[in-house]
């Protein structure tokens, strides 16, 4: 959430200029809630792919079957998509409720 806040307060330039030629409310609130769906979908990505990178290792050093369920890493990238859509939600209204002119101002 930390960062999308910060994201919006770097880009209030941008939102005002956006709004000011015709972007409607609905459509900056999808771009950030999209943005945050996504930076959290690299993540879970990522860290899948470590889990199964480390799941292998540790079945070559040691003998033990690591083995991971694909249902969980599934599961696991479900729940960072439905992270990053309660998380960017706030932002996102933040940013489709700012002024236009307060945001043109704003530097």
């Amino acid at each position: 959430m930390n960062i999308m806040l910060v994201s919006v307060t770097e880009r209030t330039r941008e939102i005002g200029i956006r709004k000011s030629l015709g972007a409607k409310r609905k459509n900056i609130l999808v771009q950030f809630l999209l943005e945050a769906i996504v930076l959290c979908n690299i993540g879970g990505t990522i860290g899948v792919m470590v889990g199964f990178g480390l799941g292998n290792i540790v079945t070559q050093f040691t003998g033990f079957a690591a083995f991971v369920p694909m249902e969980w890493a599934v599961g696991g990238l479900i729940f960072c998509t439905t992270v990053g859509l309660v998380f960017g939600l706030w932002p996102a209204i933040l940013a489709s409720k700012l002024n236009p002119i307060e945001a043109l101002r704003y530097e």
